[in-house]
């Protein structure tokens, strides 16, 4: 076997140090709470923070998603938001799970009901933490792109909000990232 040059052992241990780097900085996978009782995810939760994101830019306050399950099983999803002139902004899409009953991961799109056999329409809505009395949800998805934090009410209590971010910092949010939400 020929020797390595020590200008290839160099190389050779600054590759291995920038790859140990790079899985030493990337999070864990994105872990889901173990599962969620559909029917009583149904309603009104209210934006209390977010990652800022290109499809809701127009919203400024009163950031809400109204979930209802309809006759055929399958669950529609009206966000509403206030622009900056005061006008109300909707948006009317779907929501369906992917794997068991009670599987916390689910899909929207807010595409025409013609467009969703196109895998791209669907996003991915994946609950990662959760109140056991369905008061507050932490939604986001495998690459963490996306974040919200929801309540039932317009308002979280502060210590409750604090908790939740520890949590997500835990699991590799970009704390500097979230937008905390005007009602």
């Amino acid at each position: 076997m020929a020797r390595l040059t020590s200008a290839k052992r160099l190389a050779l241990a600054a590759c291995l140090g920038l790859m140990a780097a790079a899985a030493w900085a990337q999070p864990a996978p994105l872990a889901t709470v173990p599962s969620v009782d559909v029917p009583r995810y149904m309603g009104t939760w209210y934006e209390i923070a977010k990652y800022p994101n290109w499809f809701q830019k127009k919203c400024v306050s009163s950031t809400s998603a109204t979930y209802s399950l309809q006759a055929d099983g399958q669950v529609q999803v009206l966000n509403r938001c206030k622009t900056a002139k005061g006008e109300w902004s909707e948006a009317l899409g779907q929501a369906r799970q992917i794997g068991r009953a009670n599987s916390p991961r689910l899909q929207v799109r807010f595409a025409p009901s013609w467009l969703s056999f196109i895998p791209l329409v669907w996003g991915n809505y994946w609950i990662i933490d959760l109140d056991p009395q369905y008061q507050w949800v932490v939604v986001s998805e495998p690459s963490r792109e996306y974040l919200w934090i929801l309540s039932r009410t317009p308002e979280l209590p502060a210590a409750t909000y604090q908790s939740l971010q520890g949590k997500l910092a835990a699991n590799g949010f970009d704390l500097q990232r979230i937008q905390p939400s005007s009602p």
